[in-house]
């Protein structure tokens, strides 16, 4: 598990706005593409656990910061789908 673990969080911390919309698209999950770069932006290289409960929590806080508190909750929703696979 702790494989896949890995190639979730890192695909997380290189992910683009691309491939951000993507999978928001492929979850039914709105976010759109300037949100998007924000949050991609944000999440490059910031090694973040998001098995981690505080780690995913402490993000989502910074995401609705930079994108707004419904955009964070739309990432957190992906964030939900990924963790629990």
């Amino acid at each position: 598990m702790k494989i896949f673990e890995s190639i979730i969080n890192h695909k997380i911390n290189t992910i683009t706005a691309d491939e951000l919309l993507k999978y928001a698209k492929q979850f039914n999950i709105i976010v759109n593409k300037s949100q998007a770069k924000k949050i991609a932006e944000y999440l490059r290289g910031k090694n973040i656990n998001i098995f981690n409960d505080q780690e995913r929590s402490k993000l989502i806080r910074e995401i609705a910061k930079s994108a707004g508190p419904q955009t964070a909750r739309e990432v957190n929703k992906l964030f939900m789908e990924l963790v629990k696979n």
